[in-house]
């Protein structure tokens, strides 16, 4: 029998080390950690984060972001992975359609909280690294569009790798979590497709079925090997036709996480290059939304499928932050998109809405389902002029990146937005410590930075 994918997998997460790790990827690995914890800090306040928290209540080691609560293991782990990916403000690796970090830190939080001893900052950042690698890579080797919500099952793998390393489990054991891993996959895209508040908790999901996974392969439990390529395994069942020569291609060489793109807007990334291409025809043209008589956006079939869907008078966050023509009327009439546009009074506000209703996304001809640019934007405005931009690039990707300003501002924003408040002197501890975090005896002392006071 040839040996799965999942077996070079593994023997990569559990073997690389801090000095495999080219500096560009560590610095990426840093920035996006300190990204997803002011994501998930913010995500404290989440449309089902008091349900969660109740059908989960029980004292433990576990502790969640942004809240005076700790947990069991599986249950902290869903409720941060919750948190990282409910306000849709976590980052992405575009070819992928993967968000690489949320699963994932959602399982390894909880690893760490009930570490029996201190976890090195460079073991942790390898183990990150690691994570997202396997993650990124079964995404982007995909040639089948999403029927499975891929951020969740392919972030399952990246983060039952870097869970099971930071556990202390060697090769064997971490291939045997892979396949009770496997056992556990779950996420449709129906949630995505109806808007439904259920979708980030699907990540939640697999962080817990994560952590599940390492516990069972610690105690000697077993699952199938054949985890990617088996008749039914994770590509024929959840994700169709792949390219296995890309699955694998320079491992250990080419590091996914320096290819992962911010979000600097609380929305899909699908809806980003709509945005985009509006903010640089408002900057470039000097108009403003008053002025805008309708606007028509060409994207990818993926694109469309993401974010074409119609405004409504009744949206809820969760849909109101995948519907591309709400978010691109909420960017032309502030001149960007903040957490509070998915406020319910923002989410009625008529002005909004009806401009929302002449913005337009027409999927155009790309046989790609996979990709989400190029976009072309025409904007008309209500003396005639016609003005548009194509972006092969958008805002957020490693080609045209929000800079370390920008970044830092997102994260003490999304602190400022937490349940429970972070002081300020906190948030800067705390990016102190992580621009450190290669020196740092304990990655747990980083954490309690964190911890709301009270």
């Amino acid at each position: 029998m040839t040996p799965d994918p999942i077996e070079t997998f593994c023997h990569h997460a559990s073997r690389t080390r801090l000095h495999d790790i080219s500096l560009p990827a560590r610095q990426a690995t840093r920035t996006f950690l300190l990204d997803s914890l002011g994501v998930g800090i913010a995500g404290s306040v989440g449309p089902l984060c008091a349900a969660v928290l109740d059908a989960h209540a029980g004292a433990g080691p576990a502790r969640v972001l942004g809240r005076r609560v700790a947990l069991a293991p599986a249950s902290a782990a869903l409720a941060n992975a919750y948190q990282v990916h409910n306000s849709e403000f976590d980052c992405v690796h575009d070819a992928a359609v993967v968000h690489p970090m949320a699963v994932l830190l959602g399982a390894v939080l909880a690893v760490v909280d009930c570490a029996d001893g201190p976890v090195p900052g460079d073991e942790f950042l390898a183990a990150l690294t690691a994570g997202v690698d396997i993650a990124c890579r079964i995404g982007a080797a995909s040639r089948s569009p999403m029927r499975f919500f891929r951020p969740a099952t392919a972030g399952a793998f990246g983060a039952t790798a870097a869970a099971a390393r930071l556990s202390g489990l060697d090769e064997q054991h971490m291939l045997a979590a892979m396949g009770i891993t496997l056992s556990q996959l779950c996420g449709t895209m129906q949630a995505h497709t109806e808007g439904s508040p259920l979708l980030p908790l699907q990540a939640g999901f697999n962080a817990r079925n994560a952590v599940v996974s390492c516990q069972l392969a610690a105690r000697g439990v077993t699952g199938p090997r054949q985890v990617l390529e088996g008749a039914y395994g994770y590509f024929a069942l959840f994700d169709g036709e792949h390219d296995r020569e890309a699955l694998l291609r320079d491992l250990g060489g080419i590091w996914s996480i320096v290819e992962v793109s911010h979000k600097p807007f609380p929305s899909g990334r699908a809806t980003h290059g709509v945005v985009d291409a509006c903010l640089e025809l408002m900057r470039e043209h000097g108009f403003s939304a008053r002025d805008v008589s309708s606007v028509e956006a060409a994207v990818p079939p993926l694109t469309h499928r993401l974010v074409g869907r119609p405004p409504r008078d009744d949206m809820q966050s969760n849909y109101a932050r995948l519907c591309g023509a709400y978010v691109a009327a909420c960017a032309l009439r502030h001149g960007g998109v903040g957490l509070d546009d998915f406020s319910d009074a923002a989410l009625g506000h008529a002005d909004t809405l009806a401009l929302a209703r002449r913005i337009r996304i027409e999927a155009d001809a790309s046989g790609d389902p996979n990709v989400l640019a190029p976009v072309t934007v025409s904007v008309r405005l209500d003396d005639g002029t016609q003005l548009s931009r194509t972006l092969d690039v958008v805002y957020g990707a490693p080609g045209k990146p929000m800079g370390r300003e920008a970044h830092l501002d997102k994260f003490r924003a999304n602190c400022a937005a937490s349940a429970s408040p972070v002081a300020p002197e906190q948030v800067e501890q705390t990016i102190a410590a992580v621009d450190a975090l290669e020196q740092c005896r304990d990655v747990r002392g980083v954490l309690e930075l964190l911890q709301p006071a009270g």
